[in-house]
C-alpha cells in the first residue's frame, strides 16, 4: 500500500502552509513542496519591511472580507473554519507568538521576518515535508482516472526532465504565470492579472517639493471617464512620485482594474480635511478671517493641515504669502474652500508599494470549492493564495487568504476515507 502522494507547487506562505497542514494531518502522507526559486518564502521575508505583516487583529469573519475587493464573499465561509485568531493561535502552537499595533497590524514579537521564515521551514521539516527549491515544473497532466472520483493521478513533468506523479496536487505559484499556465491546462479560467496596491504618479512640481509631508485623515474620490466613482478614506503620504499612504493603497486596490483599463489616468479629488464638508470649512475659515483679520493668511492657517501643505493649497487658490485674512474676498474664499475640500490632481502613472507586489486575477472563483479548496473541475486538484482571483487591501489581509485557504487545502487533501492507494 503506497501512501498518499501530496505535491505542492509554490514554496511561499500559502504552499507552506498547506503542506504543513496535510503532513500534520496524515503523518503517512509524502508531501513535497516544489519552488522554482532557489530560496522559499521570499515574500515572507520582505513583508512589512522585514517584518512580516502575518495578519491583521480583525476576529469577525464578516468585518474581515470587507478588506477584500476580490474575493470577500468567497472567503466568508473559509474564514469561519479558519480566520485571523485561529492564525494567531497556529504561529502561537509553533512558538512564535504575536504583538497587535495600534493600527491592528499583527507582527511577530520579535519584529524579524525571519522568525516566521525559520517557524515554517523547521515545522514544515519537522513533519517531513520534502522541500525541492530550484525545480521548475514544465507542466501537468492528469495521468490516469480509475473508478472513485478521487482517484486522480497526477503527471507532474519537471523542465529537468524528470517526471513525478502525485495523488493530490496543490497550486500555490502566487501570480507567478507557471501557475495560470497549469491551471488553464487541466481546465480552469484565468481573470486577467493586473496589478493591485500601488502608489498613484502626480506629475506636478509643486506636489513633489512637499514630499515627506502626511496628513492624517483625507477623502478620497477617484473618476476615470464612463466608470462608477470611487472612495477611500484614510492616512495619505506625499512622496517624490506623487501620493502613497493607507488611503492610496487601498483605493488602487478597489481601482485596479478601473485603473489600468485607463492605462493609470484619472482624476483624484482629494478632501484634505477627511469628513469636514464645504459649508463647514467655511465657516472655519471666515472665524480666522474675523480673529486675525491683519495677520498674512499664509501662516495663520485655521485649519489643522502642515503648514507646507497649507501654503501650496493657498498658491493653488491664488493666494499670495503677503496677502492677509482681511482682504480675502469671498471669490478667493470659495476658491480655497474648493481646493481644501474639493481639489482636483491628475493621476499619471502608477509606482509600486515597496516590494509587496499584489495583483488581482487568477483562478475564477466559481470553479473551486472554498470548503476545501479543491478544484470543481478536476478531483484531486486544489488551490491556495495568490493564484486565485482574490486580493486583499494592506495590513496583513493577503498573508490571512494564504493561510486561510493553505490550511483548508493541506487539510482537504488528506481528509479522503482512503488515504492510500
Amino acid at each position: 500500500m503506497k501512501p498518499l502522494r501530496v505535491v505542492v507547487v509554490g514554496g511561499g506562505a500559502a504552499g507552506f502552509f498547506g503542506a504543513i497542514a496535510a503532513a500534520e494531518a496524515n503523518p503517512h502522507a509524502k508531501v513535497t513542496i516544489l519552488e522554482a526559486s532557489r530560496e522559499v518564502l521570499a515574500k515572507v521575508r520582505i513583508s512589512g519591511g522585514g517584518r512580516c505583516n502575518v495578519t491583521q487583529a480583525c476576529f469577525n469573519p464578516s468585518e474581515l472580507v470587507q478588506n477584500y475587493p476580490r474575493g470577500g464573499k468567497a472567503l466568508l465561509g473559509a474564514f469561519t473554519r479558519f480566520q485571523a485568531k485561529d492564525t494567531i493561535a497556529w504561529f502561537a502552537q509553533h512558538g512564535v507568538p504575536l504583538k497587535t499595533e495600534a493600527d491592528g497590524r499583527m507582527f511577530p514579537i520579535t519584529d524579524n521576518s525571519e522568525t516566521i521564515v525559520n517557524c515554517l521551514i523547521n515545522t514544515a521539516k519537522a513533519t517531513g515535508v520534502e522541500i525541492r527549491t530550484g525545480i521548475f515544473v514544465a507542466s501537468v497532466k492528469i495521468f490516469r482516472t480509475q473508478g472513485s472520483e478521487h482517484s486522480t493521478v497526477f503527471e507532474i513533468l519537471l523542465k529537468s526532465g524528470e517526471t513525478l506523479e502525485c495523488d493530490r496536487l496543490l497550486v500555490a505559484t502566487g501570480s507567478n504565470p507557471v501557475g495560470y499556465k497549469i491551471a488553464q491546462a487541466l481546465g480552469h479560467t484565468i481573470e486577467p492579472p493586473v496589478p493591485s496596491l500601488f502608489t498613484f504618479n502626480i506629475r506636478d512640481e509643486k506636489v513633489l517639493k512637499l514630499a515627506g509631508v502626511s496628513v492624517n485623515s483625507v477623502r478620497l474620490r477617484l473618476s476615470v471617464p464612463g466608470k462608477p466613482q470611487l472612495e477611500q478614506t484614510g492616512p495619505l503620504l506625499i512622496t517624490h512620485w506623487g501620493f502613497s499612504g493607507p488611503a492610496v493603497l487601498k483605493l488602487s486596490a478597489w481601482a485596479a482594474r478601473v485603473l489600468h483599463s485607463s492605462n493609470y489616468q484619472a482624476t483624484l479629488q482629494i478632501n484634505w480635511l477627511g469628513d469636514l464638508k464645504p459649508e463647514e470649512v467655511r465657516e472655519k475659515l471666515l472665524a480666522v478671517k474675523n480673529e486675525w483679520a491683519k495677520r498674512a493668511i499664509a501662516l495663520h492657517r485655521g485649519v489643522d493641515l502642515p503648514h507646507r501643505l497649507w501654503q501650496y493649497i493657498i498658491f493653488r487658490a491664488g493666494i499670495t504669502p503677503e496677502d492677509r485674512w482681511a482682504e480675502l474676498s469671498n471669490k478667493t474664499l470659495n476658491q480655497l474652500v474648493q481646493e481644501l475640500t474639493q481639489g482636483q490632481y491628475q493621476i499619471k502613472g502608477k509606482g509600486v508599494f515597496k516590494e509587496e507586489f499584489v495583483t488581482c486575477g487568477g483562478v475564477t472563483l466559481k470553479e473551486v470549492n472554498f470548503k476545501t479548496m479543491e478544484s470543481k473541475l478536476v478531483p484531486g486538484l486544489h488551490f491556495a493564495g495568490e493564484i486565485l482571483d482574490i486580493d486583499g487591501v494592506t495590513g496583513g489581509f493577503n498573508f490571512q487568504s494564504a493561510w486561510t485557504t493553505g490550511y483548508l487545502a493541506g487539510l482537504a487533501m488528506v481528509r479522503q476515507e482512503n488515504l492510500t492507494i
